[in-house]
């Protein structure tokens, strides 16, 4: 007997994370001899696997975390590879904010504009995972973003009643946050709605810059101190509905939006100094934007039809995206001595709509064992059309102008994409081509109406090696295309008594190709990941920056060259029972260049984010955590950032019946008032610097409620439609 339980004691000891239940009465027989042993209430936890890696994705297992109950998506963000939240709930992934969210394989406009405010309210429980899809395929990669999002719901079979949360929060600086999401099932079909209302402050968004700028052919220097404040709130709303018409058909929708107004306000004092200090002219200015407002809105319909053959899918999708924005701006002009301009006041008028219909076919075929075809059509008519009013008050020499554009771009492309998964190996290549028609029109009359046709072929390719259960190896290559938005190309010229400012309505897409290698370690306690790349474009769209007469002009071209090699890194790690450390960090050697101006520079920068989570008595939870930049962060060829840094904690605790009720407190630079960003200008026709303060030191309290059982939410088709390629337009949102 004695054997026996040593026997047992050394199997406890080298399975110590097998759960086992208590055994009441164990009965072992050995030849003639029998015993009984009751064992006392033997517990012994195992926790699923946290972290999964696929060829073209990473995904984070949000129920497997203990906390998701108590958390909300954007907590659970900040433990998800790949992705960053910094302590304004700031999001980046990759390194960079050039990334869309999805919706259960969708593409979300609302959520992807307004991420801060919906994630914030979106409970983590509602959460099955969370997926960065690093490399997308050919049936995305022309879309012109760094990596997709893609928050998977929670799904199952039955719902009974309604189940939802609701979240509040209020800062001292004045900014309070609603927001709630219901799910609710009605016979076959399954509706979700989440609405939000987000306040800002006048404390809040207080800003003052300071501005030096000197003009390399005349040697005189500029200096202004403007200071100002956007007061505003922001709606946003969706609803998603799903019918399971039967086993083999799905029929998916949704609609929503956010609408946000804000009262834009401030002014300064603008100097002109000669080289010998000399004052050669000042004014004060007094601005205000009494009419800034922001309409997006879309709606999405989706119809997918499985066959008898397991695996294939067949989708058919549509599209309606839909902006308005009109921004109506007074500038006063006052105290002026010896100003190089004869008007007292101006006014600026702009209305710019953005009108988006897409269509959208995809196939999954699976041909055998390990290998699947994917082929689809897609279809854009995408339409923007802008009106500028400028008025001069008291002017001799500046005229009034009103002017109109209209620009539309119509996208017909077809895709082809090949997944294998053969063992330890998987790879994924697709091609694709888009065809794209552009043509610009002044309908005012002041310019001829011009079109152009354009041709792309997009290739993707992806290898990845499952080394071990923990160690896995990937290579990929992507390439994707940028399109101007109405913002780059609306040629009206705005001007300022110290810069002018116009589009390029000759622009035309650009286009970007990454060849990138994935190392990835991923155990119960500890997952890292170490991702070298290298990125290239030569027709890039950038800033085109001159003086002239001490006015600094703006506008854009097809002129920027980048090269970038970047190691970006990501640990986490479970030392003991309730910690949690994590690092996420990207290093990047840029180098930018305008061959047409011959200009070029080189600089070394890297972004870090460090966060520490520790379990307290009471069931009191502590993070802390840092993050900034470092090194010389190229901006353009002609500036760049300096180092920053930010800093915060959070205490938190959860109440009530399965920890339904979670109250937070948190704390953002605590003892910095004000942060500053400095940019420096050091080549080109001017020289000096921006530094820009806002507001630091805040305190956040928030509290969320959880109701009903959750046990379906709605379903979505697994393809439907994503544009992303915009850049410069007023459909990339705030």
């Amino acid at each position: 007997m004695k054997n026996v339980n040593a026997i047992f004691t050394f199997l406890l000891f080298l399975c110590p994370n097998v759960t086992m239940a208590q055994q009441d009465s164990t009965s072992v027989a050995s030849d003639s001899i029998t015993w009984n042993k009751e064992l006392d209430g033997v517990v012994i936890k195992a926790q699923r696997q946290l972290i999964k890696q696929d060829i073209d994705r990473i995904a984070y297992d949000v129920q497997a975390d203990e906390e998701s109950k108590t958390q909300t998506v954007m907590d659970m963000l900040r433990r998800v590879p790949m992705v960053t939240v910094d302590g304004e709930d700031n999001i980046k992934v990759k390194g960079n904010s050039s990334f869309k969210i999805y919706k259960n394989g969708r593409y979300d406009p609302s959520m992807s504009k307004n991420a801060k405010e919906i994630l914030k309210a979106m409970p983590a429980s509602m959460v099955k995972r969370i997926e960065v899809i690093t490399d997308p395929g050919a049936r995305e990669d022309a879309e012109g973003v760094d990596a997709i999002l893609n928050i998977v719901m929670m799904d199952g079979k039955s719902l009974d009643g309604i189940t939802g949360s609701a979240t509040a929060s209020y800062t001292t600086l004045q900014h309070p946050n609603l927001g709630a999401y219901l799910t609710t099932q009605m016979g076959k079909a399954i509706v979700s709605m989440d609405y939000g209302y987000g306040g800002m402050s006048s404390k809040e968004t207080e800003s003052k810059s300071e501005v030096e700028r000197t003009y390399v052919a005349s040697g005189n220097r500029m200096k202004a101190v403007i200071e100002g404040s956007n007061p505003g709130y922001v709606h946003y709303a969706d609803i998603d509905a799903s019918y399971d018409i039967d086993s083999l058909n799905l029929l998916s929708a949704s609609l929503g939006g956010y609408f946000y107004n804000l009262n834009v306000k401030g002014g300064g004092l603008t100097q002109m100094y000669a080289p010998d200090n000399q004052l050669l002219y000042s004014y004060r200015n007094k601005y205000w934007m009494p009419g800034y407002s922001h309409h997006s809105w879309n709606g999405r319909l989706d119809y997918q039809h499985k066959t008898r053959r397991k695996g294939e899918l067949l989708t058919l999708s549509y599209m309606l995206a839909l902006t308005r924005q009109r921004t109506e701006q007074e500038n006063s002009y006052t105290d002026l001595q010896q100003a190089p301009f004869d008007y007292t006041g101006k006014l600026e008028n702009l209305r710019e709509r953005f009108t988006e219909h897409t269509f959208q076919a995809d196939w999954l075929r699976p041909i055998t064992e390990g290998h699947k075809l994917q082929l689809g059509a897609k279809y854009i008519y995408r339409a923007n059309d802008s009106r500028t009013l400028q008025r001069f008050f008291a002017a001799t020499s500046y005229p009034n102008f009103d002017s109109e554009f209209e620009h539309t771009t119509q996208v017909t492309a077809a895709y082809a994409d090949y997944i294998l998964r053969l063992g330890k190996w998987s790879a994924r290549a697709g091609l694709r081509f888009e065809h794209s028609y552009m043509k610009g029109t002044y309908p005012d009359g002041s310019a001829e109406s011009f079109g152009r046709h354009l041709n792309d072929w997009v290739p993707q390719l992806s290898v990845k090696c499952q080394l071990s259960d923990a160690h896995s190896l990937k290579l990929g290559y992507v390439t994707s295309i940028n399109r101007p938005g109405i913002s780059y190309l609306n040629p009206a010229v705005i001007q300022s008594p110290t810069q002018v400012q116009f589009g390029n309505a000759g622009l035309s897409s650009s286009r970007n190709q990454t060849v990138h290698l994935v190392y990835s370690y991923i155990s119960q306690w500890l997952t890292l990941q170490l991702a070298p790349a290298f990125k290239y474009y030569s027709d890039g769209i950038g800033q085109w920056v001159y003086a002239q007469d001490d006015v600094r002009y703006q506008t854009y071209g097809n002129i920027e060259k980048l090269k970038r090699w970047q190691l970006e890194g990501y640990v986490q790690w479970k030392p003991f029972s309730g910690t949690v450390l994590s690092a996420n960090f990207n290093l990047w050697d840029d180098e930018i260049e305008n061959p047409s101006i011959g200009l070029r520079q080189k600089g070394y920068s890297g972004f870090y984010y460090l966060n520490g989570s520790q379990l307290l008595p009471w069931k009191l939870r502590f993070t802390a955590y840092v993050y900034g930049e470092m090194g010389h962060s190229v901006n353009n060829v002609y500036s760049y950032s300096r180092s920053w840094n930010r800093y915060g904690f959070s205490l938190q605790r959860s109440f009530l019946r399965e920890d339904r009720l979670t109250i937070r407190v948190s704390a953002n630079d605590l003892f910095r008032k004000y942060r500053h960003f400095v940019t420096c200008i050091y080549q080109g026709d001017m020289q000096g610097y921006q530094d820009t303060a806002t507001r630091g030191s805040m305190l956040n309290f928030s509290v969320s409620y959880r109701f009903g059982k959750l046990k379906a939410s709605v379903k979505k088709t697994e393809t439907t439609i994503d544009n992303s390629d915009v850049v410069g337009g007023i459909s990339k949102g705030k």
